[in-house]
């Protein structure tokens, strides 16, 4: 049973007694979509003319205190009942996982969290998985679990009975590739384009601000496209995620990039409901979550992100238990620089008094853009410059091949070979790494009197001045890497002083 991007193991026993009233009974905590799964299954037992058990009919599913939902009981509540009527030895379903949907005609339909229950199956030893044939095929990247496709209950029957074979899960049908548009149609922006190699290259959050039209939410679409490409590992955490939604499963090595509307709430931001699905921060794992707009947020939706975004875990809290749920994701954002936009704009003038603007940026918490590493203005370029041809420093192409070198060297740097990004060092690790020389020292120093930060701003600087001699192909972290880090991170503008 899926329970946030997790599986829990259910037993679904069932047995039968001459005598009685005729009324089915299932025990342990059903909801009424299993309770309908009932009546599913006996007309795919009519349909299929397999014959079903005689008798009144109790199953039970363990654990019985856990609240059980989801139409993926109705293959495992099938074949208890095929067992209870005596279709095949009872031994040949020990430590046996089953998962799926049933149609009236008694076909096997996907259900929701199938990589999750892989996952599960292959924790707990289990001897093999029965699912649909589609779940099979995305189950497929699960090694060392045995995944058998039953395209119908029949199929899945006869199999348990040793009288029919089910061929091997077909390959997954890729997802169509989006490409993301070169960032070398966006002319000038170089000081933003290089933040978007810093946020890439080091999993440090941004935060644009600018006059609407600079293409700050252009510039932010692109991100994806000079990321490394997802590892083995986490594309099977983000098939887990996208499965336990009920969304379509992305291509191979793509990472995520969502993007709610500023209306949504915190329950659709970070999960729940009654059966707790992911939210979009969780949807967002390995990959990028985008708020355009981000002022106009709800005040506790953008609170609520400060827990996932020092943890990269989002923890949903019901009276009946607490659900954990990835959430390790890169936070950009964007936003104007007050409410009608044009604060600063060199041919638009400004209509907002002071009071307004400060109303409007004050929506930001001092811990939010603390946790923004950096923080840059997308400036309204003059004509000239947007008919300049393209640079093709400033492509996709080359600035990924500089995250990639970035990256590299970070793994290189990783003592007991788990990859970290800078944005999530921690302070020994981050000593160790940075080497820094006396001069930067005393810039960081002179940096931090001068615009009186905080212990975290000194770390935070730290990374990001690790990060760009990264991206620069340096071992050592030099004076200049943390004065471009202090004006990267935004000290000394008008929304630092907030």
């Amino acid at each position: 049973m899926a329970l946030g991007v997790d599986a829990i193991p259910v037993l679904v026993e069932a047995t039968t007694r001459p005598a009685g009233d005729g009324t089915p009974r299932l025990l342990g905590l059903v909801d009424a979509c299993v309770r309908e799964a009932y009546h599913r299954v006996l007309q795919a037992f009519c349909a299929l003319d397999l014959p079903g058990p005689r008798g009144v009919i109790t199953v039970n599913f363990a654990p019985a205190a856990l609240r059980k939902h989801g139409s993926g009981f109705d293959l495992p509540l099938a074949l208890a009942l095929a067992g209870a009527a005596g279709l095949y030895p009872a031994q040949r379903a020990e430590r046996l996982f089953a998962f799926g949907e049933l149609s009236l005609q008694g076909r096997v339909l996907p259900a929701r969290g199938a990589v999750g229950v892989a996952l599960a199956a292959r924790a707990h030893g289990a001897t093999a998985l029965l699912c649909s044939p589609a779940d099979a095929s995305a189950c497929a990247v699960v090694a060392g679990l045995p995944i058998h496709p039953a395209e119908t209950l029949a199929d899945a029957v006869y199999w348990l009975a040793g009288r029919r074979e089910l061929p091997p899960p077909a390959a997954p049908v890729p997802a169509p590739q989006k490409v993301p548009p070169d960032l070398a149609d966006l002319r000038g922006h170089d000081t933003p384009k290089r933040a978007l190699a810093v946020a890439a290259a080091g999993g440090h959050n941004l935060l644009f601000c600018g006059p609407p039209g600079t293409g700050k939410s252009a510039l932010l679409r692109r991100l994806p496209g000079i990321l490394p490409p997802a590892s083995a590992e986490q594309q099977l955490e983000i098939l887990q995620v996208h499965a336990a939604a009920g969304l379509l499963l992305p291509a191979p090595g793509q990472r995520p990039l969502r993007a709610p509307h500023h209306t949504s709430s915190t329950t659709s931001l970070l999960g729940g409901g009654a059966d707790v699905r992911p939210g979009e921060v969780t949807l967002a794992h390995c990959g990028v979550l985008f708020l355009d707009e981000l002022p106009e947020f709800r005040r506790d939706a953008l609170e609520a992100l400060r827990q996932p975004l020092e943890d990269g875990v989002v923890t949903v809290g019901r009276a009946r238990q607490t659900v954990r749920m990835p959430a390790r994701f890169l936070l950009v954002a964007a936003m104007n620089p007050c409410p009608c936009g044009y604060l600063g704009h060199p041919q638009r003038p400004c209509l907002c008094p002071p009071p307004a603007v400060l109303r409007y940026r004050g929506r930001l918490s001092g811990p939010l853009l603390d946790r923004l590493d950096l923080q840059v203005e997308v400036p309204a370029l003059p004509p000239e410059v947007l008919r300049a041809p393209p640079d093709p420093g400033g492509s996709t192409t080359t600035l990924a091949g500089r995250v990639q070198q970035a990256h590299a060297r970070q793994r290189w740097r990783c003592r007991d070979g788990v990859f970290v990004a800078n944005a999530q060092l921690s302070d020994q690790a981050l000593l160790h790494a940075c080497a820094a020389d006396e001069r930067a020292l005393s810039a960081l120093d002179h940096v931090l009197r001068t615009h009186r930060q905080s212990g975290r701003t000194r770390v935070r600087l730290l990374r990001l001045a690790r990060t760009l001699a990264d991206l620069d192909d340096r071992d050592e972290v030099a004076e200049l890497d943390v004065l471009e880090a202090a004006a990267l991170r935004g000290l000394g503008s008008p929304l630092q002083r907030v």
